[in-house]
């Protein structure tokens, strides 16, 4: 069966996943599936994608996405995030409105921030 018709799996790294279960299942609001030795395990957008969570003794988050939503609403979805505890990440070389959302070349939205670990997350916004 090719894989294109699959539904993948992805997996993000934890040094600490009690710390990072309460984030992405009480802060994002994700559906909490599982949890055992190896991963917190959730379940992810409409088509039940399995986020899970990897748990590692040691690893430097990479500098940039590895975790993004599209929304329709980019502000009311950080406004929502915000009061929930999650601080927008600024990057110095990229132009932000004051939500922290950079306007790409090409129309689209995008804001970032980080979970517990310093992974970096996004939402971003299509036209």
């Amino acid at each position: 069966m090719p894989l294109s018709t699959l539904v993948p799996s992805i997996f993000v790294p934890s040094r600490d996943c009690v710390r990072a279960r309460a984030f992405y299942e009480h802060t994002l609001g994700l559906h909490f599936v599982k949890e055992d030795d190896f991963a917190v395990v959730f379940d992810l957008g409409p088509a039940r994608q399995s986020l899970r969570i990897a748990r590692t003794p040691c690893f430097t988050p990479f500098p940039f996405t590895i975790l993004g939503w599209q929304v329709a609403d980019i502000h009311a979805e950080i406004a929502e995030l915000t009061a929930r505890g999650v601080t927008f990440k600024r990057c110095a070389l990229m132009p932000q409105d004051a939500d922290g959302v950079w306007h790409a070349p090409d129309g689209a939205l995008v804001a970032w921030f980080h979970d517990p670990d310093g992974n970096t997350l996004s939402l971003s916004t299509h036209t």
